[in-house]
């Protein structure tokens, strides 16, 4: 079980290719391609947030301390 073999991928691509046609597809993947690069962006952007955030606290804590 949760093992996909090779029928069921080609099962699943005709019915992808039968809901979406074969002009939509390009599309709809590179939207997915484009969201997934805006979400892992997001991702980063809050990881650089919290550093600074971390940095700034202990340069003012650093301050206090003098």
């Amino acid at each position: 079980m949760g093992e996909f073999g090779l029928p069921e991928i080609i099962l699943i691509l005709v019915i992808v290719l039968l809901l979406f046609g074969p002009g939509r597809i390009g599309k709809v993947a590179g939207e997915i391609g484009t969201g997934i690069r805006n979400f892992r962006k997001g991702l980063e952007g809050k990881e650089d947030e919290s550093k600074e955030n971390k940095k700034e606290k202990s340069e003012s804590q650093d301050s206090k301390d003098e």
